[in-house]
């Protein structure tokens, strides 16, 4: 057995058996970069405003919550464990922080994929009217789906936007908005 695999079974043995704080903490320092990868790699499927940092900050919790619940006698890998619980403490928290409600989510997802579908199978972009068919929706169903989902959008305001065909200039979405002149003292 190799000598880190002896000290970290040593650590979970004094962590598990004697409650030792100091043997928790330096598991959670040596399972950080596990935290770090699942983060990162969860990071590349959300929007850009999601900051990576925020993704590892709930991720750890889910760590320290892995390292709570995880029974090293039942002949589970931490690390195949603690990944499931770092991407839920993430999910979870990010859902938390949403708006949105899932069921508009959910549609929203619907829609994008019938389209891309039948853009796909029609070599052009679908209509309302064909999209709502292949949802097996009514029209007025679909109109109102296409509503909540508008309203749901948002962008961060530090977002950059080009502004130039060449694509070399750019400007914070915030900029773009006019002040209003009679609350400015």
């Amino acid at each position: 057995m190799p000598e880190e695999n002896k000290e970290i079974n040593e650590l979970w043995r004094q962590y598990k058996k004697d409650g030792d704080v100091q043997a928790r903490d330096r598991l959670i320092l040596n399972y950080a970069p596990l935290v770090k990868y699942v983060a990162g790699r969860m990071g590349s499927n959300f929007p850009s405003h999601v900051d990576e940092s925020d993704l590892i900050s709930y991720g750890l919790l889910g760590l320290i919550g892995a390292l709570e619940r995880f029974e090293p006698d039942r002949n589970i890998k931490f690390e195949t464990y603690a990944i499931a619980r770092i991407k839920g403490s993430i999910l979870d928290e990010l859902r938390s922080l949403d708006w949105v409600p899932r069921s508009v989510r959910s549609i929203a997802r619907k829609i994008e994929k019938s389209s891309a579908a039948l853009e796909n199978k029609l070599h052009r972009a679908p209509t309302d009217e064909e999209i709502a068919r292949d949802l097996d929706i009514s029209d007025d169903e679909f109109q109102e789906a296409l509503t909540k989902i508008s309203s749901s959008s948002i962008v961060a305001l530090e977002e950059l936007w080009t502004i130039s065909s060449t694509g070399t200039e750019s400007v914070a979405l915030i900029d773009t908005i006019e002040e209003d002149r009679k609350s400015v003292v």
